[in-house]
Protein backbone atom coordinates (compact mmCIF):
# COMPACT_ATOMS: atom_id res chain seq x y z
CA UNK A 1 0.00 0.00 0.00
CA UNK A 2 1.20 3.47 -0.92
CA UNK A 3 2.49 5.44 2.30
CA UNK A 4 0.33 8.45 0.95
CA UNK A 5 -3.62 7.62 1.12
CA UNK A 6 -6.65 8.84 1.24
CA UNK A 7 -9.01 6.90 3.72
CA UNK A 8 -12.58 6.65 3.30
CA UNK A 9 -13.98 5.72 6.71
CA UNK A 10 -17.91 6.00 8.08
CA UNK A 11 -16.47 5.61 12.09
CA UNK A 12 -18.63 8.18 14.03
CA UNK A 13 -18.43 8.91 17.40
CA UNK A 14 -22.26 8.30 19.34
CA UNK A 15 -24.02 11.53 18.56
CA UNK A 16 -25.47 12.35 22.07
CA UNK A 17 -21.99 12.10 23.27
CA UNK A 18 -20.78 14.65 21.18
CA UNK A 19 -23.37 16.81 22.22
CA UNK A 20 -22.84 16.71 25.85
CA UNK A 21 -18.97 17.12 25.40
CA UNK A 22 -19.46 20.38 23.57
CA UNK A 23 -22.25 21.61 25.87
CA UNK A 24 -19.86 20.99 28.93
CA UNK A 25 -16.53 22.15 27.10
CA UNK A 26 -13.03 21.84 27.09
CA UNK A 27 -12.65 22.49 30.89
CA UNK A 28 -15.02 19.50 32.83
CA UNK A 29 -14.25 17.42 30.26
CA UNK A 30 -10.64 17.39 30.49
CA UNK A 31 -11.08 16.62 34.09
CA UNK A 32 -13.87 14.40 33.75
CA UNK A 33 -11.84 11.92 31.68
CA UNK A 34 -8.81 11.94 34.35
CA UNK A 35 -6.88 15.37 32.97
CA UNK A 36 -6.28 14.07 29.46
CA UNK A 37 -6.61 14.54 25.58
CA UNK A 38 -5.55 18.46 25.64
CA UNK A 39 -3.28 19.63 23.17
CA UNK A 40 -0.51 22.08 23.70
CA UNK A 41 -2.17 25.36 24.40
CA UNK A 42 0.13 26.86 21.49
CA UNK A 43 -3.71 26.03 19.86
CA UNK A 44 -5.62 29.02 20.01
CA UNK A 45 -8.77 30.54 18.85
CA UNK A 46 -8.72 32.99 16.13
CA UNK A 47 -11.59 35.06 17.83
CA UNK A 48 -12.96 34.81 21.15
CA UNK A 49 -16.31 32.90 22.11
CA UNK A 50 -16.55 30.15 19.55
CA UNK A 51 -17.39 26.55 21.13
CA UNK A 52 -17.38 23.19 19.14
CA UNK A 53 -17.76 19.15 19.12
CA UNK A 54 -17.24 16.76 16.23
CA UNK A 55 -15.67 13.94 14.61
CA UNK A 56 -12.00 14.33 13.84
CA UNK A 57 -11.14 14.07 10.11
CA UNK A 58 -7.24 14.15 9.98
CA UNK A 59 -5.19 15.39 7.41
CA UNK A 60 -1.07 15.00 7.35
CA UNK A 61 0.26 17.35 4.95
CA UNK A 62 4.10 18.42 4.12
CA UNK A 63 4.88 22.02 5.75
CA UNK A 64 4.21 24.90 3.56
CA UNK A 65 1.91 22.41 1.64
CA UNK A 66 -2.36 22.76 1.52
CA UNK A 67 -2.61 20.07 -1.26
CA UNK A 68 -4.00 17.30 0.76
CA UNK A 69 -6.48 19.89 2.15
CA UNK A 70 -7.89 20.36 -0.80
CA UNK A 71 -8.29 16.26 -1.01
CA UNK A 72 -9.36 16.32 2.53
CA UNK A 73 -12.66 18.42 1.46
CA UNK A 74 -14.24 15.51 -0.25
CA UNK A 75 -13.85 13.33 2.86
CA UNK A 76 -16.15 15.73 5.35
CA UNK A 77 -19.23 16.02 6.41
CA UNK A 78 -21.77 17.77 8.80
CA UNK A 79 -20.76 18.11 12.22
CA UNK A 80 -16.91 16.85 11.46
CA UNK A 81 -14.49 19.13 12.33
CA UNK A 82 -11.11 19.08 10.24
CA UNK A 83 -7.62 18.51 11.78
CA UNK A 84 -4.78 19.28 9.94
CA UNK A 85 -0.69 18.76 11.50
CA UNK A 86 2.46 18.57 9.17
CA UNK A 87 5.36 16.56 8.87
CA UNK A 88 7.46 19.47 10.62
CA UNK A 89 6.60 22.18 12.66
CA UNK A 90 5.17 25.33 10.00
CA UNK A 91 3.51 28.39 11.09
CA UNK A 92 2.56 29.49 7.03
CA UNK A 93 -0.84 29.84 6.49
CA UNK A 94 -1.92 26.64 5.30
CA UNK A 95 -5.93 27.77 5.16
CA UNK A 96 -7.69 31.02 4.28
CA UNK A 97 -11.78 31.77 3.23
CA UNK A 98 -12.29 29.89 0.14
CA UNK A 99 -11.58 26.58 2.01
CA UNK A 100 -14.37 27.61 4.69
CA UNK A 101 -16.10 28.14 2.24
CA UNK A 102 -16.09 24.73 1.17
CA UNK A 103 -16.39 23.75 4.43
CA UNK A 104 -19.04 25.48 5.07
CA UNK A 105 -21.18 24.24 2.30
CA UNK A 106 -20.97 20.69 3.42
CA UNK A 107 -21.63 21.22 7.51
CA UNK A 108 -17.83 20.97 8.56
CA UNK A 109 -17.74 22.88 12.06
CA UNK A 110 -14.53 24.34 11.97
CA UNK A 111 -10.85 23.77 11.83
CA UNK A 112 -7.89 22.86 14.43
CA UNK A 113 -4.53 22.83 12.72
CA UNK A 114 -0.94 22.87 13.84
CA UNK A 115 0.42 25.28 11.75
CA UNK A 116 -0.70 29.31 10.21
CA UNK A 117 -4.27 30.39 8.88
CA UNK A 118 -5.01 33.22 7.03
CA UNK A 119 -8.07 36.05 6.28
CA UNK A 120 -9.16 35.83 9.90
CA UNK A 121 -10.94 38.63 9.30
CA UNK A 122 -13.16 37.09 6.84
CA UNK A 123 -13.33 34.14 8.65
CA UNK A 124 -14.59 36.01 11.86
CA UNK A 125 -16.79 37.53 10.18
CA UNK A 126 -18.05 34.51 8.42
CA UNK A 127 -18.15 33.20 11.87
CA UNK A 128 -16.24 29.89 10.97
CA UNK A 129 -13.99 28.82 14.20
CA UNK A 130 -10.70 27.81 13.91
CA UNK A 131 -7.76 27.15 16.79
CA UNK A 132 -4.35 27.12 14.72
CA UNK A 133 -0.48 27.38 16.18
CA UNK A 134 -0.31 30.83 14.02
CA UNK A 135 -1.74 33.26 12.31
CA UNK A 136 0.49 34.20 8.99
CA UNK A 137 0.04 35.57 5.35
CA UNK A 138 3.01 33.78 4.24
CA UNK A 139 1.54 31.19 1.26
CA UNK A 140 1.99 28.12 0.50
CA UNK A 141 2.03 25.46 -2.71
CA UNK A 142 0.20 22.46 -3.79
CA UNK A 143 3.05 19.81 -4.77
CA UNK A 144 4.03 17.20 -2.51
CA UNK A 145 1.31 14.44 -1.18
CA UNK A 146 0.49 13.85 2.46
CA UNK A 147 -2.09 11.69 3.74
CA UNK A 148 -6.10 12.12 4.72
CA UNK A 149 -7.77 9.94 7.69
CA UNK A 150 -4.98 8.61 9.47
CA UNK A 151 -3.52 8.85 12.67
CA UNK A 152 -1.75 11.95 13.43
CA UNK A 153 -0.19 14.30 16.86
CA UNK A 154 -2.26 17.48 16.94
CA UNK A 155 0.26 19.34 19.21
CA UNK A 156 1.52 16.47 20.96
CA UNK A 157 -2.18 14.90 21.32
CA UNK A 158 -2.99 11.69 18.90
CA UNK A 159 -5.94 11.88 17.15
CA UNK A 160 -7.37 9.26 15.43
CA UNK A 161 -10.13 9.54 12.28
CA UNK A 162 -13.66 9.62 13.98
CA UNK A 163 -12.34 10.61 17.71
CA UNK A 164 -14.39 13.09 18.94
CA UNK A 165 -12.32 16.89 19.16
CA UNK A 166 -13.90 19.37 21.97
CA UNK A 167 -12.59 23.19 20.82
CA UNK A 168 -13.15 26.36 22.98
CA UNK A 169 -11.64 29.80 24.85
CA UNK A 170 -10.08 26.84 27.45
CA UNK A 171 -7.96 25.27 24.30
CA UNK A 172 -8.27 21.73 22.23
CA UNK A 173 -9.40 18.14 23.85
CA UNK A 174 -9.41 14.84 22.04
CA UNK A 175 -11.81 12.37 23.33
CA UNK A 176 -10.90 8.97 21.92
CA UNK A 177 -14.42 7.55 19.88
CA UNK A 178 -14.74 4.29 21.80
CA UNK A 179 -14.46 6.67 25.32
CA UNK A 180 -17.02 9.34 24.18
CA UNK A 181 -20.05 8.13 26.20
CA UNK A 182 -18.06 7.53 29.35
CA UNK A 183 -16.68 10.50 29.07
CA UNK A 184 -19.76 12.60 28.52
CA UNK A 185 -21.36 10.61 31.69
CA UNK A 186 -18.79 11.34 34.13
CA UNK A 187 -18.79 14.91 32.47
CA UNK A 188 -22.50 15.38 33.39
CA UNK A 189 -22.07 13.83 37.04
CA UNK A 190 -19.09 16.50 37.30
CA UNK A 191 -21.02 19.52 35.96
CA UNK A 192 -23.83 18.45 38.61
CA UNK A 193 -21.06 18.41 41.48
CA UNK A 194 -19.64 21.87 40.48
CA UNK A 195 -23.56 23.34 40.15
CA UNK A 196 -23.73 21.75 44.08
CA UNK A 197 -20.75 24.01 45.08
CA UNK A 198 -21.52 26.65 42.94
CA UNK A 199 -24.56 27.18 45.54
CA UNK A 200 -22.84 26.69 48.25
CA UNK A 201 -20.19 28.97 47.20
CA UNK A 202 -22.74 32.05 46.63
CA UNK A 203 -24.29 31.25 50.04
CA UNK A 204 -20.67 32.43 51.43
CA UNK A 205 -19.07 28.81 52.84
CA UNK A 206 -15.73 28.62 51.56
CA UNK A 207 -13.45 26.77 49.65
CA UNK A 208 -11.36 25.75 51.96
CA UNK A 209 -14.05 23.83 54.04
CA UNK A 210 -15.83 22.17 51.13
CA UNK A 211 -12.36 20.53 50.14
CA UNK A 212 -11.09 20.32 53.59
CA UNK A 213 -8.25 21.72 52.96
CA UNK A 214 -7.37 23.31 56.26
CA UNK A 215 -6.49 19.64 57.23
CA UNK A 216 -4.36 19.77 53.90
CA UNK A 217 -2.40 22.78 55.47
CA UNK A 218 -2.18 21.84 58.82
CA UNK A 219 -0.62 18.55 57.54
CA UNK A 220 2.43 20.74 55.68
CA UNK A 221 2.82 22.96 58.54
CA UNK A 222 1.05 25.88 57.17
CA UNK A 223 0.40 27.73 60.60
CA UNK A 224 -2.21 31.02 60.75
CA UNK A 225 -0.19 34.11 63.26
CA UNK A 226 -2.33 37.08 64.45
CA UNK A 227 -0.32 40.35 63.34
CA UNK A 228 0.16 42.68 66.82
CA UNK A 229 -2.08 45.62 66.67
CA UNK A 230 -0.65 48.71 65.98
CA UNK A 231 -0.94 50.70 69.24
CA UNK A 232 1.64 53.72 67.74
CA UNK A 233 -0.39 56.93 68.19
CA UNK A 234 1.23 59.36 65.59
CA UNK A 235 2.14 62.79 67.52
CA UNK A 236 0.59 65.95 67.12
CA UNK A 237 2.30 68.55 65.19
Amino acid sequence: MSKHVIVRTTKRPDPEAVEVLGRVGVATAHEAMGKRGLTHPVLRPIYPGARIAGRAVTVLSQPGDNLMIHACIEQCGPGDVLVVTTTSPSTDGMFGELFATQLRARGVLGLVIDAGVRDVADLTAMGFPVWSRAVSAQGTVKATPGSVNVPVVLAGAQVRPGDVIVADDDGVLVVGREEAPEVASASLAREAKEQEKREQFQAGVLGLDIYGMRETLARLGVTYVDEPADDAVPSAR
